[in-house]
C-alpha cells in the first residue's frame, strides 16, 4: 500500500531514509542570477547597457551604499528602447516618503508630487536628498518588469533608504511605468548634480 502521508512522530528522524518515485515541491519557481555589477568611481552615470533582453521576466538593480560627491544631491534613473538614444523614455509614475530624523524630533509620511511624473520624460527621481559625508549614502533597489514585452507598458518599482544632508532617514518609495510598447534594453542611473562618488549598482536576472 502506498504511503501518502508521513507522521514526523512515527519517524526516526536521526536515520536516513530514501525515497522513490516522483517527488515534486509545488509552487518554488524563483530563480535568480547576478548579471553584472557597476562600480562608481567618481562616476557622471552607471549605465546597463546590455544582458537586458527577453532572457529574464524581471530585472532586480541593486543599490549599495552609492555615495555621492554633492550634498543634497538626488538618485535618478532613465531608460532607453531598443534603437533608442537619450535615455528619455515618456514615463508616468508615484512617489511616497516616510522620514525620521538623528534629533528624534521631526517624522513625516507624505505624498511627493513635485518628484511624481506624468507622460514626462525626465530622470526619475528614486530618492529624496542625499548627504554626501563621509558616513552618508543611498541603498535599495528597483525591479522592471517584462522590459521585452512588445505588447505592454514596462512597469518598475523601487524602494530607498538614503541618509539625508541634514541627517534624517528617508524611506522613498517610487513605482510607474514606461509608456512605450517597444523592448526597453538600457538603463541608466546619476545623481540630479555631481558624480556618484563610490558605491555599486548589482543588476539581476529573475524568472
Amino acid at each position: 500500500m502506498a504511503l501518502s502521508k508521513i507522521q514526523p512522530a512515527s519517524m526516526d528522524l536521526t536515520a536516513n531514509y530514501a525515497f522513490t518515485g516522483t517527488n515534486s515541491v509545488a509552487g518554488i519557481d524563483y530563480e535568480e542570477k547576478k548579471l553584472a555589477t557597476v562600480t562608481a568611481s567618481s562616476s557622471a552615470t552607471l549605465d546597463f547597457t546590455s544582458s537586458i533582453n527577453s532572457t529574464y521576466n524581471i530585472y532586480k538593480f541593486r543599490f549599495v551604499d552609492l555615495h555621492p560627491a554633492t550634498d543634497g544631491s538626488i538618485f535618478r534613473f532613465q531608460a532607453n528602447a531598443a534603437g533608442g538614444s537619450g535615455f528619455n523614455e515618456t514615463i508616468t509614475s508615484t512617489d511616497f516618503e516616510s522620514f525620521h530624523n538623528e534629533g528624534d524630533d521631526t517624522t513625516g509620511f507624505s505624498y511627493q508630487a513635485n518628484q511624481d511624473q506624468g507622460q514626462g520624460t525626465s530622470f526619475q527621481t528614486l530618492t529624496n536628498s542625499c548627504g554626501a559625508d563621509a558616513d552618508q549614502c543611498i541603498s535599495g533597489e528597483l525591479f522592471l518588469f517584462d522590459p521585452s514585452s512588445t505588447t505592454f507598458v514596462k512597469h518598475f518599482i523601487s524602494r530607498t533608504q538614503s541618509a539625508n544632508e541634514s541627517n534624517y532617514s528617508f524611506d522613498v518609495f517610487v513605482a510607474g511605468y514606461f509608456n512605450t510598447t517597444t523592448a526597453i534594453d538600457e538603463v541608466q542611473f546619476k545623481m540630479s548634480s555631481g558624480n556618484i562618488d563610490s558605491g555599486t549598482i548589482e543588476m539581476y536576472g529573475i524568472n
